[in-house]
């Protein structure tokens, strides 16, 4: 469902992406992982189509990200780590708004604000301004957002950042539901969040990808059952 080909992207003269390649098949839960400054928001910005590449492939349900970016785009559900959100909206007019854009009926609009405002915890923020709710709330908003068209895939940078542990305990669920519907790509820097709700991962270093396979398949090659370990291993963060 998602493939990217030796995905590069400059900023100036600096390379952020260095040739990335990995594939995500449908059905497949994904953990996106690097250090700060890896690449990995950059990558998932170049998926969604927020940014262009410098050079390589990409494709969205066998729709390439460049040159059918529109079709690719109907295929993704996105959720940016800080969520661009109006703050002068109410949640459901907010939600309304974004179902229109995304061509949604009304008939079909009106279900998926419920279904996401009760799948999001927001029933009872529905018609608070999006600028009084806290970032965990906003955070919702923008996971909400995310599943309005019932995507086949969910791109999530940093889903739980903002949450408190309940929250943070509720989302973990609810991606492991969605996962049962929906190829995902996820974002953490919290590697316990991959463990619980992840199949496979990604690893990626100073803009390279340093591991990719199944959780299992990792552990198994670097002969640890802790996936921190091989984390600091890859990323050379001896210092943590």
């Amino acid at each position: 469902m998602i493939r990217v080909e030796s995905l590069v992207k400059y900023y100036g003269e600096y390379p952020a992406v260095r040739g990335v390649s990995f594939e995500v098949p449908k059905g497949r839960v994904v953990g996106f992982l690097g250090p700060n400054g890896a690449g990995k928001s950059t990558t998932m910005r170049i998926l969604a189509g927020f940014l262009t590449a410098s050079g390589g492939r990409a494709s969205i349900a066998g729709k390439d990200v460049f040159t059918d970016p529109i079709a690719a785009r109907r295929n993704i559900g996105y959720m940016p780590e800080s969520c661009p959100l109006y703050p002068e909206l109410r949640v459901a007019e907010y939600l309304k708004f974004r179902a229109g854009l995304k061509g949604l009926g009304w008939a079909a609009r009106r279900k998926r604000i419920d279904y996401v405002l009760e799948r999001c915890w927001l029933k009872d923020v529905r018609t608070q301004l999006i600028g009084t709710l806290s970032k965990g709330y906003r955070q919702r908003v923008g996971l909400a957002d995310a599943l309005l068209a019932d995507p086949p895939v969910l791109i999530l940078d940093e889903p739980t950042a903002g949450l408190d542990p309940t929250q943070i305990r509720e989302t973990r669920k609810l991606i492991r539901e969605l996962g049962r519907e929906h190829t995902m790509l996820l974002s953490t820097h919290i590697l316990t969040e991959v463990e619980m709700t992840c199949d496979s991962a990604v690893i990626i270093y100073q803009g390279e990808v340093v591991e990719d396979g199944t959780l299992e398949a990792i552990r198994h090659k670097h002969q640890t059952n802790n996936l921190e370990e091989v984390f600091i291993k890859l990323t050379r963060q001896e210092g943590i």
